[in-house]
């Protein structure tokens, strides 16, 4: 893509955005925002899965889908959002993207069929493409390198508690009324918070608009492959979503059925671990500014690893200390993974973004629905061992990277 000369020729560049500031603050509670509605919206369906199961005849595997193909659409959406957004500008394709995707999720909530319902939730992944990986790129141009990490980690916490508040709501809502007034209701939370986004977000003072270009977008594409590194970090992404949507999507299962027979907001209340996220997310991006990131990041896969070891228990208690582990250790994980790939890709890094979360979403529809017919034929003994293997695999990587060339760090 061809740069456009800027207006202010010789004019000296706004200064980067630095903690302490009201910019820092307006654009992390922006983005804050930005996340939760986004999580919120894009896992609403999870912990429904043993309803619709119920209210529309299918089996498990099936079921996920409400979520796989809203994953699956936002990983193949991001490639062009983030392409638009070189054009376009960040902050605009932001909130149109959580204003459409709101819209959408309304109207899955009066869907007649699971048929309808799924072209919604596809829709709806589209919609959310244009935030995450604009998201991570808007950061990365106008904030302080030195506080990069813990802008990241306070975004990702709103992807943390948005994930954590459309369980939750969903299955309160659910249990007390129905699936449908639960997804209805988080689509309007987030038509306001899309008009929040907008007024609360500072304006792009770093982005330099360009021309769109198809061949050099495709060059550009090919040269993030080209980098080992990124290809290790695009490889991580796949592997911690899969194994980590993998034991939420069919926890509501297992804690549904004997010998627990949870109610859904008794499930949902489970789900409150997902707020360790915040704290882990946060926490671990300043550890990684300080410490640099190929020395900690397998360590968080260690930890993930070990709460899904504990998960195999039959104790309640384990189970939920086992999850909050795996919760925390991947927010932790993914906050360094991500800001790593931004910091690696020094030109064209809303593309280089929309690549690993291009593999981290397909994580999610692949290994997140594939693993459904282990939970059908091996029941949790089945789940924990396909996600054991993805997370061995995962910290292989990242010792791998632990290896790799410093620079460009």
């Amino acid at each position: 893509m061809s740069k456009v000369a800027p207006l202010d020729d010789g004019a000296s560049r706004p200064t980067l955005i630095r903690v302490g500031t009201i910019e820092y603050r307006r654009a992390a509670f922006g983005l804050f925002l930005g996340g939760f509605a986004t999580f919120a919206l894009l896992y609403n369906t999870q912990p429904l899965f043993p309803m619709f199961t119920e209210y529309f005849g299918l089996g498990a595997a099936s079921a996920s889908l409400a979520l796989s193909v809203t994953t699956g659409t936002v990983g193949i959406g991001l490639v062009f959002a983030s392409s638009l957004s070189e054009v376009v500008g960040r902050k605009g394709i932001m909130t149109v993207s959580i204003i459409l995707a709101a819209c959408f999720d309304l109207l899955a909530a009066f869907s007649p069929t699971f048929g309808l319902l799924l072209l919604f939730r596809a829709l709806e992944g589209i919609a959310l493409s244009g935030l995450p990986a604009v998201g991570m790129a808007y950061l990365a141009e106008e904030v302080e390198p030195t506080h990069l990490g813990a802008a990241m980690g306070i975004y990702i916490g709103g992807n943390a508690i948005g994930g954590l508040g459309g369980r939750l709501i969903t299955s309160i809502l659910a249990d007390y009324a129905s699936w449908r007034v639960a997804l209805g209701s988080l689509g309007a939370l987030s038509l306001v918070i899309g008009i929040a986004f907008w007024n609360v977000l500072p304006e792009s003072r770093h982005f330099t608009a360009r021309s769109f270009d198809p061949p050099a977008l495709m060059r550009s594409l090919l040269h993030h492959f080209a980098d080992p590194g990124l290809r290790l970090l695009f490889a991580t992404g796949f592997l911690l979503m899969g194994s980590f949507v993998s034991v939420y999507n069919y926890l509501g299962f297992r804690l549904t059925t004997p010998p627990y027979n949870l109610s859904q907001t008794a499930v949902g209340v489970v789900f409150i671990v997902y707020s360790l996220g915040i704290l882990s997310s946060a926490w671990a991006g300043k550890v990684a500014d300080r410490l640099g990131r190929r020395r900690v990041l397998w360590v968080f896969m260690m930890v993930m690893l070990l709460g899904l070891l504990l998960t195999a228990l039959s104790s309640l208690a384990f189970i939920f200390l086992g999850v909050a582990l795996l919760t925390a250790g991947f927010f932790a994980a993914h906050s360094i993974a991500s800001s790593w790939v931004g910091r690696r890709a020094r030109v064209d890094r809303a593309q280089a973004s929309s690549l690993y979360l291009l593999a981290y979403y397909m994580g999610s529809s692949i290994v997140g629905t594939s693993t459904g017919l282990a939970w059908s034929s091996h029941g949790w003994a089945g789940v924990t061992t396909v996600t054991g293997g993805l997370l061995l695999l995962a910290v292989a990587v990242g010792l791998r990277l632990r290896k790799l060339e410093p620079l460009p760090l």
